[in-house]
């Protein structure tokens, strides 16, 4: 880790903290630092979960770091910019706690986490025409995924901000909060995906991530032909049969992921 880039480990959670004045932007060697980061949650059997946030109140993330003096087609390391944007078999879950401006590459390290929850003066926005550029980080892949397709492109079009009231309206994050709250929130919420089992957790993102393009009857065909390695082993798992045990004997679970 870095000076940029604070970690903390708690109970499962690993809470990455991006932390460079003033606006938490990102440079090359913060991208590295935050993969390294999600690389430890992905390689740590202890930690089930991820939170992403900036530090301070103002910016969780105001994206590429124009100062730098960077090209802007630079070497950002295997997770991509952010270290977040490119990680495609991270099968622990990431949480983006927004707590101020998300724009440009920040806007689109939120939008790679699997949930978010924001502030309620977050605003996120993709900037990048604006400067000349295309916010070829996900952005112009996930937005439209995620919201209605014309919304999508008039953010992306013309660099408009949305409100986080806004985004809980479309459904982009899960809820919004007043600020004193969003480290509590995202933590809550965080302790409520641990609960689950493990296996099972890294299934749903397995099968999220791989039916993504697929219709229902497909989607169903790929689950049932031994294709999704997590999905297969959950089925096999020690857990699989806890989980109705535990139930049956009206006790807590426990999981051993296995």
């Amino acid at each position: 880790m870095t000076d940029a880039v604070r970690t903390d480990a708690d109970g499962g959670v690993l809470t990455v903290t991006l932390d460079r004045p003033k606006a938490n932007a990102i440079d090359v060697a913060t991208s590295r630092a935050l993969h390294e980061a999600f690389v430890r949650l992905r390689d740590d059997d202890s930690l089930r979960v991820a939170v992403v946030t900036g530090a301070g109140e103002r910016f969780f993330s105001a994206g590429w770091d124009l100062k730098a003096g960077e090209e802007i087609d630079a070497d950002h390391g295997r997770g991509g910019f952010a270290g977040l944007t490119e990680f495609f078999d991270l099968d622990k879950p990431v949480i983006a706690a927004v707590n101020g401006l998300a724009l440009g590459g920040g806007f689109e390290l939120a939008l790679a986490a699997d949930l978010v929850v924001a502030a309620e003066h977050a605003e996120f926005a993709l900037t990048e025409v604006t400067l000349g550029m295309v916010a070829d980080s996900g952005g112009v892949l996930r937005l439209p995924e995620r919201l209605p397709r014309a919304v999508a492109a008039e953010m992306l079009l013309t660099g408009r901000r949305m409100t986080a009231a806004e985004a809980h309206r479309w459904g982009l994050v899960t809820s919004v909060v007043p600020a004193s709250d969003l480290p509590a929130e995202a933590t809550a919420l965080a302790h409520r995906i641990r609960a689950g089992a493990p296996l099972a957790v890294a299934a749903v993102k397995e099968i999220l991530r791989e039916t993504a393009a697929l219709d229902v009857e497909s989607g169903y065909r790929l689950l049932r032909g031994g294709g999704l390695p997590n999905y297969r082993a959950m089925l096999a798992s020690e857990d699989a049969r806890e989980g109705p045990r535990a139930f049956a004997e009206k006790r807590p679970p426990q999981w051993t992921g296995r």
